[in-house]
């Protein structure tokens, strides 16, 4: 179908430029060129330039500048091209850049508690998921203040589903994989433990060659990751359940935002709610699109019976309470787990 091939070359041509910036260490062409302001915002993301990403926080920046009359500016630099989230981290406290865009994984190095957001098999929609956020949302804006961070809005990654080469229809067939595990997250490695998973820690530059040669046979990701990485190339199913919703945000140094006048504060801060609502939006259309493409594409979407998917959300239930006192208190567990009762009974749905 005409329709999947352009949606698959849309995809993976961010990731192309991503690898080349990386490897020549220089931003990707096409970031809109501005004039200096004032006060120059530098982030960094592993968002490719080209992407629905960095498209909208180029429309962002041009809009704080022209709102603030260049007393403030976004200046962005794509596609992995300062380093992986522990090096941005790094960076940033050395003073070199002043925020970024993070997954869970570096965010919760920032503030650990906000990974409950992550805890797996909880959500069902993303519906589910924006409420909760809405609800947690001033506590977590206060989090990120205690520990010297603003946040300018959620970046979320979308669900993550299980894919493999053989089919996962219950927890044994997960249990009997050989999963992949994100090197440095601790939520994951404590999910796969509490199945009885001994992963395989590798970087995500080594997956697509580690499920070739089989040292791993399956692995997590968004539909529209397994895409841009190339990995349903190498794997045959997706378990239709996700996973886990896969948070993101881009948070600045409180430091450097305090820098900027109450006005430019205020700006910042609408526009940035106005723009991130919108990739929201954009970003669970594409994992949508992504679906799509990977059934065109031959792979597997397995409906689960509501008896395994039980099962499923039985694990997740183990492991929202091995990860308290790691990443999150139970405070915080039932503040998250009342807001998603609410959001449930607002919308006539079920408990998790």
């Amino acid at each position: 179908m005409s329709f999947s091939r352009r949606t698959v070359r849309r995809l993976t041509a961010g990731v192309s430029l991503l690898l080349a910036g990386s490897l020549l260490g220089v931003a990707p062409p096409g970031a809109a060129a501005r004039d200096r302001a004032e006060i120059e915002i530098k982030i960094a993301t592993l968002a490719p330039e080209g992407s629905t990403w960095m498209k909208m926080m180029d429309e962002l920046d041009a809009e704080i500048r022209e709102r603030t009359n260049g007393e403030a500016g976004l200046k962005i630099y794509p596609g992995g091209i300062q380093g992986d989230e522990t090096v941005v981290l790094r960076k940033i406290r050395a003073g070199q850049l002043h925020g970024g865009g993070f997954t869970g994984t570096g965010l919760g190095e920032i503030a650990p508690p906000l990974r409950v957001l992550e805890v797996p098999f909880t959500f069902k929609t993303i519906a589910e998921v924006r409420a909760v956020q809405q609800a947690l949302g001033p506590r977590f804006e206060e989090i990120l203040r205690e520990a010297g961070w603003e946040l300018l809005g959620w970046a979320d990654v979308g669900f993550v589903y299980l894919f493999s080469k053989d089919p996962i229809r219950s927890v044994d067939d997960l249990r009997s994989s050989r999963m992949w595990l994100w090197e440095g997250d601790p939520l994951a490695e404590t999910f796969l433990k509490t199945v009885g998973i001994s992963p395989v820690p590798l970087p995500i530059t080594d997956v697509v060659t580690s499920l070739q040669t089989g040292l791993i046979d399956a692995v997590y990701t968004s539909p529209m990751a397994c895409i841009a990485l190339q990995w349903f190339t190498r794997v045959s199913s997706m378990t239709d359940l996700p996973v886990t919703y896969a948070m993101g945000a881009v948070v600045v140094r409180k430091k450097t935002f305090d820098k900027l006048s109450p006005e430019a504060q205020a700006v910042v801060k609408d526009a940035s709610a106005k723009w991130f609502a919108r990739l929201g939006d954009a970003t669970a259309e594409e994992n949508d699109e992504s679906i799509a493409v990977l059934r065109d594409r031959g792979i597997e979407v397995i409906a689960l019976p509501p008896e395994r998917k039980s099962a499923f959300r039985d694990v997740g239930r183990e492991v929202r309470q091995e990860l308290v006192g790691t990443l999150f208190d139970q405070e915080m567990l039932d503040r998250m787990l009342s807001a998603l009762d609410d959001a449930r009974a607002g919308a006539g749905g079920s408990a998790p």
